[in-house]
């Protein structure tokens, strides 16, 4: 990690610069934070294989009306489905915590320590920060009701209505994302960081919002380019069941298959999640440099010091 060039994030950016910063500490940082971020979701990585298994075994269960285990009923299909859809909502939302924590953290030790982060650092962070970070997460969780209230009104309007559909999402994300930022890189309480985390949002609205829009779009991006592998080849094992004349909802081998491929496309989308975080953290040392200026009066002064 020390060996690699140090990108400093506290500079006044336009806003392209902003995305191609982002990009170049990824280009420099992907491999470190992955290997950080897989220590931390082991548990987490099984428990939605173990989830993802259940729904597609419900599924599967009830696409041939002959459950493999079990009594072979539709209630144990119907169980198994929702006991994996509610598996898979718990670890998502806890994820969800965790990875924006993870990425928060991270970035914030990466600026502190001039690029060298160490992985006892970064959980060290979390663990100070927990309290508050619960308290966020339960304001968060009242927030985001509200949120699904909003979407589901707006849905109501033609085509505008999906526009502001969109936007809210991408504001409640970028205001979470810099809220996790400021309590991460700062002291302040967690209503001091929600603040904070709003006037960042609200008085860069179109840079926030339209950051949001690309970011997403490229992690995405990323994230199709890693679930098109297992994609890949599930469609040719579809193909070639499908020609030779399997069952698929009857084979055993077929289940572990689309489990894992359901597994992995999960895991990708969390994952993107998890890197859309990082983007938010080299977007609020930005916001951050312009409202207060702090690196650009380090540096006057060590010119001052160094004359």
């Amino acid at each position: 990690m020390s060996e690699k060039p140090y990108i400093e994030l506290r500079t006044r950016n336009t806003f392209g610069d902003i995305i191609n910063t982002y990009f170049l500490f990824l280009k420099y940082n992907f491999k470190h934070y992955s290997n950080l971020y897989l220590r931390y979701n082991a548990i987490s990585i099984i428990l939605t294989i173990i989830g993802t298994y259940l729904l597609v075994t419900g599924f599967m269960g009830l696409a041939s009306r002959d459950f493999r285990f079990g009594m072979g009923s539709n209630i144990d299909n119907n169980m198994y489905v929702g006991l994996g859809a509610i598996v898979l909502l718990i670890i998502y939302a806890a994820t969800a915590f965790l990875n924006n924590s993870l990425s928060s953290a991270y970035i914030s030790e990466y600026v502190k320590n001039k690029g060298h982060v160490e992985a006892k650092s970064v959980w060290q962070a979390i663990v100070n920060k927990l309290g508050d970070l619960i308290l966020l997460i339960l304001i968060g969780i009242v927030i985001y009701i509200i949120y699904l209230i909003a979407t589901f009104v707006l849905a109501i309007i033609p085509f505008l209505g999906m526009i502001a559909q969109y936007a809210l999402n991408f504001t409640v994300s970028a205001f979470f994302g810099l809220s996790f930022m400021v309590m991460f890189s700062s002291r302040k309480s967690v209503g001091q960081a929600l603040t904070e985390g709003m006037n960042y949002t609200t008085g860069n609205f179109m840079r926030v919002v339209f950051y949001g829009l690309i970011i997403g779009i490229l992690n995405l991006m990323i994230a199709g380019l890693i679930a098109a592998i297992p994609g890949f080849i599930l469609a040719i094992y579809t193909y070639f069941s499908a020609e030779s004349g399997i069952d698929l909802s009857t084979s055993m081998f077929a289940t572990v298959m689309f489990t894992m491929g359901f597994a992995i496309f999960i895991l990708t989308f969390i994952f993107s999640q998890a890197l859309s975080q990082l983007a938010y953290g080299v977007l609020y040392f930005n916001l951050h440099e312009e409202k207060y200026n702090l690196f650009l009066r380090e540096r006057i002064e060590e010119i001052g010091v160094n004359e």
